[in-house]
């Protein structure tokens, strides 16, 4: 299924019914009061999050939505059934925004999050609503009013515990492949993955995370260089990087390319690099004897960029084959660690907010 995170779309609640004009009518009341009942309300358009999804490919094809009309009201003073919902279903992370101001309408961040974006019109009422001791016979009824309508546009950030990000090519998409059941495509060249991969991670009985494979960052990508603003987009809801470069091609090389990718986060808008985050050196079993240890070094010699720190408790730096699984295992470990240690800050922070 192809990888889609923006779409226009056009939604528009359901009209309200009309009020209905009527009068009572029976054997031995020729002359009976108002009785039209009034219209029923027009149905919402709900957007709903449905953690199965990952994408929004599903809108490709239809991108109007329209939920159902009410009926009108009836005489004998029935009312009209309310027009249906119309459930619309969207991956988590979605955010829905005004596509004519920009405006945030929703952020649907949470698995059980919906948002009533375009509610239905009310019914409108009957005649038997008008009557009055001074006007016993109403012949008027209200129209129903329209739904609201509106262009809205989602845009995905994907829902990710671990964000996997580095320059093209540095084997982000054979390390997903062999941690996980996803199969990203994958090939010697740069730029193979083109769009992000999501996998999910069995670090333990009961355990899982799930990662994000970030197409590969080049200088220039806060600028929107090789697609970049729509790819760093995706790491916002990440709550652990995890950088991969490529050792084989030299310890000075592996290095300078972590830093130009932490000067990318850099530049982004959100705070990216205020994150924790874990440092691969992949390849190493194409690597020169002695290269993690250079490659280590120069990092700690040059400092670390922007507001980032070591205080994830354990590495951060990892020597790693994708290939052979080399060190795999344990950094795994290290960042289930990471983000266990995360949910657990949440969670009391949650408490103290509570009390």
């Amino acid at each position: 299924m192809r990888f889609v995170d923006e779409v226009q779309i056009y939604v528009k609640g359901g009209d309200g019914g009309a009020g209905c004009v009527s009068f009572r009518r029976e054997k031995y009341v020729p002359r009976g009061g108002p009785d039209g009942g009034d219209g029923g309300k027009g149905g919402d358009v709900v957007l709903q999050v449905n953690t199965h999804l990952n994408t929004l490919y599903h809108f490709r094809k239809k991108r109007r939505f329209v939920a159902g009309k009410g009926q009108a009201g009836r005489g004998k003073n029935q009312h009209g059934r309310g027009g249906a919902d119309l459930v619309i279903e969207v991956p988590q992370g979605t955010l829905v925004k005004d596509a004519s101001t920009g405006m945030v309408l929703a952020d649907l961040a949470s698995p059980e999050a919906r948002y009533v974006v375009a509610r239905g019109g009310t019914g409108g009422k009957g005649n038997a609503r008008f009557a009055t001791s001074t006007r016993q016979a109403p012949r008027h009824a209200q129209p129903g009013l329209p739904g609201e309508e509106k262009e809205v546009v989602l845009e995905l950030k994907l829902m990710a515990d671990i964000g996997l990000v580095g320059p093209p090519n540095a084997g982000k998409s054979t390390l997903l492949s062999r941690i996980s059941s996803a199969r990203p495509k994958i090939a010697d060249y740069p730029f193979t993955t083109l769009t992000p991969n999501l996998g999910v991670v069995e670090v333990g009985p009961g355990e899982t995370l799930v990662v994000a494979d970030i197409p590969g960052l080049i200088e220039g990508a806060h600028l929107g260089a090789g697609m970049g603003i729509e790819f760093l987009r995706h790491i916002e809801r990440t709550s652990v990087l995890l950088f991969m470069v490529d050792l084989s091609q030299g310890a000075e090389a592996a290095v300078d390319d972590f830093f130009t990718t932490c000067r990318e986060l850099e530049g982004y808008p959100a705070s990216l690099l205020e994150k924790p985050w874990l440092l691969a050196f992949n390849k190493v079993d194409a690597a020169g004897a002695g290269e993690f240890d250079r490659a280590v070094a120069l990092v700690e010699a040059k400092g670390l960029p922007g507001s980032m720190s070591r205080g994830v408790g354990c590495g951060p730096f990892f020597a790693v084959s994708a290939v052979t699984g080399q060190g795999v295992d344990d950094l795994l470990r290290c960042a289930a660690g990471v983000v266990a240690a995360l949910e657990d800050t949440e969670g009391e922070q949650g408490e103290e907010g509570v009390s």
